[in-house]
């Protein structure tokens, strides 16, 4: 069964297996089946953390030490939403296939004010003036960044630059000098709109980086912008609407997945 949601996003909300492989279930062979688990990563957790954790059910409640455990795409620190953990080398194969499946976000840009990493992890270092920007421009300047185009991606970002993470660079204080990437961005429009607050639905290609997004929205705008808020709503096939909690997820894992 498939649906749109209210924020225009597809949802398969029956989706039980992908290539063969289960999702949403854990068992005792997952070594040889695979398995997918679309997590809802919570707020401040880091997509390495919900690995560990998935890590840490395994040995718990199957005995399972030698599985091999991945995800299929990072969400900052400061993201919730999906994120999908791959089990067992059949799964974990399909990692890098997954990571190239569009992504759909629900992102909380605030206008009128920047931070060095455009989001919430370091505070405000500018503002600017956004009593000009009214509906019909944000509108006009969402619709001017859909499409195919180079993105540079924040410095404080875990892209290489010189064989070194970009962001222990500009923790040092030196300059960092950015590539950009080629991205896609296939829809961007309004949710709602309460100025200088604007919360946009974004779906957009592998190497999008949305704080750029914003920062790039603020720009059109002539202001600044950074993001407050940012979710995951899918990742190619997988929506939150099957999404797990942490608190579900080792409730389910205590019961081997087999309650109702």
């Amino acid at each position: 069964m498939r649906g749109t949601s209210s924020l225009g996003t597809v949802e398969d909300v029956n989706l039980v297996e992908y290539e063969g492989i289960p999702v949403n279930t854990v068992g005792a062979n997952v070594q040889e089946t695979g398995a997918f688990l679309i997590v809802d990563k919570p707020y401040r957790w880091t997509s390495a953390d919900v690995v560990r954790k998935v890590k840490v059910l395994l040995r718990q409640h199957y005995g399972l030490r030698d599985v091999k455990v991945g995800h299929s795409g990072t969400l900052d620190p400061l993201a919730t939403g999906v994120l999908i953990i791959c089990l067992g080398r059949k799964a974990t194969r399909l990692a890098e296939t997954l990571q190239s499946h569009p992504k759909t976000y629900y992102a909380g840009v605030m206008l009128g004010a920047t931070t060095p990493c455009f989001d919430l992890e370091k505070e405000v270092d500018k503002v600017y003036p956004w009593e000009h920007i009214t509906r019909e421009k944000v509108e006009a300047a969402l619709s001017s960044l859909v499409g195919e185009q180079e993105q540079v991606p924040p410095i404080f970002s875990a892209k290489m630059v010189d064989g070194h993470r970009a962001y222990k660079i500009a923790r040092r204080g030196e300059e960092v000098e950015m590539k950009p990437n080629l991205i896609t961005i296939w829809e961007a429009h309004i949710d709602t709109i309460n100025l200088p607050l604007v919360n946009v639905v974004l779906r957009c290609s592998k190497g999008t980086y949305v704080r750029a997004f914003a920062r790039d929205l603020g720009e059109k705008l002539e202001s600044g912008a950074h993001l407050v808020s940012l979710r995951r709503l899918s990742s190619g096939p997988f929506t939150d609407a099957r999404s797990l909690s942490l608190e579900v997820l080792e409730k389910k894992f205590a019961e081997k997945f087999t309650a109702e």
